[in-house]
């Protein structure tokens, strides 16, 4: 047993049958997601508002991906876990228009709101929920709501040259049986760990360190991740 096992304080679930899907899918972020997971043999069905442009994302994969397009309501429902990444402007009125389709399920909310001004850089908007997972858990309130996936580069998702994202990722949330599922489907892609982060309200300082990140990144030239030491 190595070290890393010893200090593991339990289990994670076995995930490896579980269907995703990404709402915003069609989006860098949503896509390399959708990329990554279907390498590691999960079905995901990337959502849209269009079907077709669902479907052109999914067929931008490549053919040999268990990765296939729908409407929104369509993902969300036949998904057993649904990821969230799109646009922050759009975040509510989506999530609203879901709460049905999404009732009973993981949500995993990795929507980094942030602002952009020229000669500043990136900086965090405020959100009268406290943070953008919070907004998700008010709205989908028959839901499931955990965040993760906020500092993952969606052009290293992307680059078949990069075959390990090496990175932990941040999970975050009120029920210990979904932060560690969704723990466990960071773990499926080879490089990454999922790391729990504390309870949702503590979302909003972890969505906010994206614009540090992307500070780091357009300094140093990099696309900046986090590693977790002694856990």
């Amino acid at each position: 047993m190595t070290e890393q096992q010893q200090k593991t304080p339990y289990d994670l679930p076995d995930v490896s049958g579980l269907t995703i899907g990404i709402l915003g899918g069609t989006g860098d972020q949503g896509k390399g997601l959708a990329r990554r997971f279907a390498l590691a043999g999960h079905r995901v069905v990337i959502g849209s508002r269009k079907a077709e442009r669902a479907q052109q994302a999914a067929d931008d994969l490549g053919a040999d991906l268990p990765v296939s397009g729908a409407e929104n309501a369509a993902a969300a429902s036949g998904a057993d876990v649904v990821v969230v990444a799109v646009p922050w402007d759009g975040h509510k009125a989506l999530l609203e228009s879901l709460r049905e389709a999404l009732a009973g399920k993981i949500v995993v909310d990795c929507v980094n709101p942030l602002g952009f001004e020229k000669g500043k850089g990136a900086f965090a908007l405020p959100v009268e929920e406290g943070s953008a997972a919070e907004q998700a858990a008010a709205v989908l309130t028959e839901s499931r709501v955990v965040a993760a996936f906020h500092h993952v580069s969606a052009k290293l998702l992307l680059d078949p040259e990069v075959e390990e994202m090496e990175l932990d990722v941040l999970v975050l949330g009120n029920d210990r049986e979904a932060t560690d599922l969704v723990q466990a489907l960071a773990g499926r892609i080879p490089g990454m760990r999922g790391v729990y982060g504390g309870r949702l309200h503590n979302a909003g300082q972890v969505e906010a360190f994206t614009a540090n990140l992307i500070s780091m990144n357009r300094r140093y030239k990099a696309h900046a991740g986090l590693r977790i030491t002694d856990v």
